[in-house]
């Protein structure tokens, strides 16, 4: 069994923006396709284009409707991978070790030679965060791209995780959790970050951002968006005056 370390350098993780997210899988797909060309053992799809298709994915995204006590439901898109949890279980399960929690960062890894597939990690990790690779027999996970934050051989801009740098809406933030001064927990302290499933007392150190109420923008501090202009003018303006040449005018 894989001990945890009693504290680490720093906490680097993830602040996800649920007001923000689009749910575009712009993050599935980007982190499925660096995985798979660069960290470790690639990760394999079976039969993707046949009657059953499965694949491993490190990162995947949910929607819900989400119906709040006051107000009109509305859409929220989740995503989700490894929460690089404090008292992270999946580690202290490991029969073989393979499982372990960088010191240095507090990124949780696996260490693929020596997993045995077993499946313990994920049966201990309350958020489905681990997918058993059917081809490869071995467990996968999000790295948070541990082969990009450190690769001095890439630009500045591109040291962070795969899905944060190509995240469209910019709803995925990535950072030192530890460092209270750090961009990312100023923005957890700002907006009011929270934990995921805080009674599993794992202490995930990734942080979710919670959707405003989109029929109240106002009371969450957003301000109306001012009318362009009080006239349509271009192709919309002609077609508005065409339209009201027709017999009847418009319906």
């Amino acid at each position: 069994m894989t001990q945890l370390p009693t504290e680490t350098d720093r906490k680097m993780g993830l602040v996800i923006d649920l007001d923000t997210c689009v749910g575009c899988h712009a993050c599935v797909i980007s982190c499925k396709g660096w995985n798979t060309e660069n960290y470790g053992a690639p990760l394999s799809d079976q039969s993707p284009y046949g009657a059953d298709p499965s694949g491993t994915f490190l990162n995947r995204v949910h929607s819900y409707e989400v119906q709040p006590e006051d107000g009109l439901a509305q859409l929220v898109h989740f995503p989700k991978s490894c929460l690089h949890c404090e008292d992270a279980p999946c580690v202290t399960v490991c029969p073989t070790g393979a499982s372990y929690k960088r010191v240095e960062d507090g990124i949780v890894l696996v260490n693929e030679s020596d997993c045995i597939g077993c499946g313990l990690c994920a049966w201990a990790c309350p958020y489905g965060a681990r997918e058993l690779d059917a081809a490869e027999g071995v467990m996968k996970k999000c790295t948070l791209c541990v082969d990009r934050i450190y690769n001095n051989n890439l630009p500045e801009e591109d040291r962070v995780p795969a899905c944060v740098r190509t995240c469209p809406a910019g709803a995925r933030h990535f950072g030192d959790l530890g460092d209270p001064d750090s961009d990312v927990s100023r923005l957890v302290d700002a907006r009011g970050g929270f934990d995921l499933m805080p009674e599993q007392g794992t202490k995930p150190v990734n942080k979710y951002l919670p959707p405003r109420p989109k029929d109240r923008l106002e009371q969450a501090g957003a301000a109306p968006l001012a009318p362009v202009t009080e006239e349509p003018g271009g192709f919309l303006g002609w077609l508005d005056r065409a339209l009201d040449r027709l017999p009847g005018g418009r319906h």
